[in-house]
């Protein structure tokens, strides 16, 4: 493949793998967690990186899961003590955050990664590293790494959907049915844990946030259907890629920063153009509404 058909197929990855599980977070009213998540898993990568001296997968995962959750754990337990919830996840986003920053310096010059390269990422460089098993060549481990996640986040959903939707319209029927409310919370975290350090290398927390919560959003003004918001969250994912990617393209900008434009331009356009929740249809009804009183 050539080298911007592999930039190509690793946004639309990003794109779809966070934007499917970012329209559950919406749905839950959860978005802003997502952003704390994105941002502690640096701690976790980190911690992994200490621990076993190496960036691959396995090892990255296992630590973003786990600060992935640890942030969920602590936001609840200061939540229920009377924190504000934003106040709650404010405190933990920032306090692992800044540890993973101060836990870098002791990594120094041996792995390519720092706090500038953590929140923006590079795209344009994961062609260049491959995974390579009997010396054959077998593509940028990003995309081997994003597709792994986005097949088990997938799995997932299609395993626990109808767990997923109750729990996120109607928890207290969730409890009394028996359906294990908290457990499918801390495998959503999981999930947005691994969605998040999968994407990490490539694009950075920033385009990272966006596709967690951009995409979701947006579908939740263009459909009604839980199956269908996710679906959707997925396509307009992979959509804001490719658009962000051509943009970058001609212009000669930043192509994870193109790309989290992309999904605002998208947003943009559904809110005031969606049939049912747009700004747009909002005033034509209620032009009609005050027609058909005047005439009343």
């Amino acid at each position: 493949m050539t080298y911007s058909l592999w930039i190509i197929i690793t946004g639309v990855l990003v794109g779809i793998t966070c934007g499917m599980t970012g329209a559950l977070l919406v749905l839950r009213k959860m978005s802003m967690l997502a952003d704390a998540i994105s941002h502690t898993v640096l701690l976790g990568i980190v911690g992994a990186f200490l621990v076993t001296h190496s960036l691959n997968g396995v090892p990255m995962l296992v630590g973003a899961a786990t600060v992935g959750i640890l942030t969920a754990l602590m936001v609840q337990l200061l939540d229920s003590s009377g924190v504000q919830s934003d106040a709650a996840i404010g405190v933990v986003f920032t306090s692992l955050f800044a540890l993973g920053v101060v836990l870098i310096s002791f990594i120094g010059d041996s792995v390519h990664l720092d706090v500038e390269h953590a929140l923006m990422g590079e795209i344009a460089f994961v062609p260049w590293d491959t995974w390579t098993w009997n010396g054959v060549n077998l593509g940028p481990t990003a995309v081997w790494l994003l597709g792994f996640v986005f097949i088990l986040n997938l799995t997932i959903i299609l395993l626990f959907y109808k767990e997923f939707k109750i729990s996120t319209f109607d928890p207290q029927l969730a409890i009394s049915i028996g359906v294990p409310v908290v457990a499918i919370h801390y495998v959503l975290m999981s999930m947005v844990s691994f969605s998040t350090v999968a994407s990490f290398d490539s694009v950075g927390a920033i385009l990272v946030v966006a596709m967690l919560i951009v995409p979701g959003a947006t579908s939740y003004l263009l459909t009604d259907s839980f199956g269908g918001m996710i679906a959707l969250s997925a396509l307009i994912g992979a959509l804001s890629s490719l658009l962000g990617y051509t943009f970058a393209l001609f212009v000669d900008v930043s192509i994870s920063g193109a790309m989290a434009t992309a999904t605002g331009l998208l947003f943009t356009l559904a809110f005031f153009l969606s049939p049912k929740h747009g700004m747009l249809a909002k005033w034509y009804r209620r032009k009609q509404m005050q027609k058909q009183q005047l005439n009343a």
